[in-house]
């Protein structure tokens, strides 16, 4: 009877059983069929269309959240009090949510992501770093942060980087659930590749430069076979992200109106149309490689100087004591010193404080000459708000040229992007860095342009000098020096939409790589070391004395090894030794011949299944027992030679994603290396 009572109450439950039959083996079928040409297709578009839906409607709401801020600003009259009180207090108010926030539901939400990412993908695994809570809070923090505008000076870059990747992660579990397979890491680490480059692709609307420069970044070394999904997602993302761009813009309400279809434009269309026909003559190219070494020795200093604010906030005790357990103190002492800064009736008009982060690109990259416009205007007064035909007025200030305040922003911007990089919220760096570099490149152009007002060539046609093609190449050497990366020139160009001035901005981040790669590392390279996180850096030096370098010289020599015939006492012995995951297995204590290695989890249960020799005679378990009888032992897949080189041991760990290798003279173990010992 409770077996009838149980089977009448399933059948209750589940009624028609032959037409679900019916409706699981149709779902199976188109599943089947979906599945043919592969599943990565679906859930790489399904991670671009997302990411760029992500960063379309957080543009939309950091567009509205300025504009009120700039309208509290003009609301409040010409009472100088309150006009400084609503320019400070409302992004400060706004970093100190993001960082309560983003804190609050976990630690990792702070930064930009990519130093960690980095250290993900070379194999090493960071707890809750991809933890899907973390999206949350990073999307909401980087939200208010980006709201800050100028104020503050941040990015979204990074962050967005590494929102992809906890979006990957999570469809990576979802599509395991799917397909009822097995999670693999290799499936993991390619979806991650490709996130990588969905991530800037969403940002600039540029994926074949996404797809570089995440590449650049991130990737030591890169599988070609990843190729494919970096751009079917970084174009399944650009495409997405232009298309709601378009959609939005008045051009697609014109379009609606009837005139036209709305064309995909650039992302920075206004005021970025470079001549084509001669947009820069032959003898300039002098100085674009004076621009690429002034970027590459601004970055360097740049570096260094980061690096060591970055140490000294997280070494004093004060900082130390606020960033432990005050971070949004922190945040709101520094966001309003900046904020005091910027302001617009005090210093902020000489950097011109009211522009947002994409008017600052867009007034840099005007083709037309500044100096010139000024000679022609009939009033450089300060107007009463921001002339969306005229950013290039922002720059001008009745008691300095426009000379002036570009120096004036670069020697404010230096220090205070470098303070402002200390702030634990989450926040990028790329574009504050390349907005810095095309007003390096504004102010050489400029000052070209004075120089030379016909061109380098007096005589003949009129072929006057252009900077907004300097900027463009100082935007793309400066921030292509400060992340050791090439591919920030074609960025620009897919950018802007303009390839008039690829050869000399190719030339000017050649230089500028040439000088920062040798003194300095990358910014990102730079906060993992100061971060302590467990990543192997590059080998800078390329002289011959490091080739000498063998491992011989830096290998652990006390390694804790196992007789294939140890028995309870040595496994134990062993195990209070070391906390290693695996343990090499030798052939006998007399002859120290590596065999093959056995994990930590296996000796605790070989442990567990024999009597302690102390053990009450109640206890029924197995007295006697062997190593090699009771535990499998892994073959050795590699070994290093003590006579190996430095540079060989770092290529192994790097393209291997090894965390630990056994050495090994004429089969015989004599120690073992692992990143430990190779970064040291």
């Amino acid at each position: 009877q409770e077996e009838e009572r149980v089977l009448v109450s399933e059948q209750s439950w589940r009624p028609c059983p032959e037409a679900r039959r019916r409706l699981g083996g149709c779902l199976e079928q188109v599943k089947r069929q979906l599945f043919r040409i592969g599943e990565d297709w679906y859930f790489l578009f399904v991670l671009g269309v997302l990411m760029a839906t992500i960063s379309f409607m957080m543009d939309i709401l950091v567009s509205r959240l300025y504009q009120a801020h700039l309208w509290l600003y003009q609301e409040v009259g010409d009472i100088l009090v309150l006009k400084y009180l609503s320019w400070s207090m409302y992004p400060t108010a706004l970093a100190a949510f993001s960082t309560g926030f983003s804190q609050s539901i976990t630690p990792h939400s702070g930064g930009s992501g990519i130093p960690e990412l980095k250290t993900i993908l070379t194999g090493v695994v960071l707890e809750d770093y991809l933890a899907i809570q973390n999206f949350g809070a990073k999307v909401v923090g980087l939200t208010c942060t980006l709201a800050c505008g100028s104020t503050v000076f941040l990015g979204k870059v990074g962050p967005f980087v590494h929102l992809s990747a906890m979006a990957a992660a999570y469809l990576g579990k979802m599509r395991t659930s799917v397909t009822k397979e097995y999670e693999n890491k290799f499936k993991q680490n390619e979806m991650l590749v490709a996130a990588q480059a969905v991530g800037v692709a969403t940002v600039f609307g540029a994926p074949i430069s996404g797809v570089l420069f995440s590449i650049e970044v991130m990737s030591s070394h890169f599988a070609v076979r990843d190729y494919w999904r970096g751009f079917f997602a970084a174009t399944c993302g650009a495409f997405m992200f232009r298309l709601l761009a378009v959609f939005n813009s008045e051009q697609g309400k014109a379009g609606q109106a009837g005139c036209g279809p709305p064309p995909l434009s650039p992302l920075l269309p206004r005021g970025v149309e470079l001549k084509i026909d001669f947009p820069f003559d032959l003898l300039e190219t002098f100085f674009f490689v004076i621009l690429g070494a002034v970027c590459g020795l601004l970055g360097c200093a740049f570096l260094f100087c980061q690096r060591w604010l970055l140490a000294a906030v997280r070494e004093n005790r004060l900082t130390a004591k606020l960033l432990a357990t005050d971070k949004p103190v922190y945040t709101v002492l520094v966001v309003l010193l900046l904020a005091s800064l910027t302001f617009p009736p005090g210093l902020g008009r000489l950097m011109a404080s009211r522009l947002t982060m994409k008017d600052y690109l867009t007034s840099l990259f005007d083709n037309r000459t500044w100096g010139a416009l000024v000679s022609n205007a009939s009033s450089v007064a300060d107007p009463p708000s921001v002339d969306p035909r005229g950013l290039w007025r922002e720059w001008c200030h009745p008691s300095t040229t426009i000379f002036g305040t570009l120096a004036f922003f670069l020697l404010m911007k230096f220090w205070m992007l470098i303070l402002a990089t200390t702030l634990p919220l989450p926040a990028g760096y790329f574009m504050p860095i390349f907005i810095y570099g095309a007003a390096i490149g504004r102010l050489l152009g400029e000052t070209v342009a004075l120089l030379f007002p016909r061109g380098l060539h007096p005589e003949g046609d009129l072929r006057p000098v252009i900077p907004g093609g300097y900027a463009l190449a100082g935007a793309a050497a400066f921030s292509g020096s400060v992340t050791h990366t090439i591919s920030t020139t074609l960025l620009v160009c897919e950018a802007t939409g303009h390839l008039g001035h690829l050869l000399p901005v190719v030339l000017a981040v050649l230089v500028a790589n040439a000088i920062t790669q040798k003194h300095q590392p990358s910014f990102y390279d730079g906060t993992i070391i100061v971060k302590k996180l467990p990543y192997l850096p590059r080998i800078r030096s390329r002289h011959m004395a490091s080739y000498q370098v063998v491992v011989e010289e830096f290998m652990e020599r006390r390694v804790v090894a196992l007789a294939k015939g140890g028995g309870f006492e040595e496994v134990l012995v062993a195990l209070d030794a070391s906390a290693d995951a695996e343990y090499p297995v030798v052939e006998s204590a007399g002859s120290p011949t590596l065999v093959g290695t056995v994990s930590r989890a296996q000796l605790v249960a070989f442990l567990q299944s024999h009597k302690h020799p102390r053990a009450p005679p109640g206890e029924k378990l197995a007295t006697t027992g062997i190593l090699g009888d009771n535990c499998t032992i892994e073959p050795i897949m590699l070994q290093l030679s003590p006579w190996t080189s430095l540079h060989q041991a770092h290529h192994l760990f790097e393209l291997l994603k090894l965390q630990r290798i056994f050495v090994t003279r004429f089969g015989e173990l004599v120690g073992a290396v692992s990143r430990a010992e190779v970064r040291q």
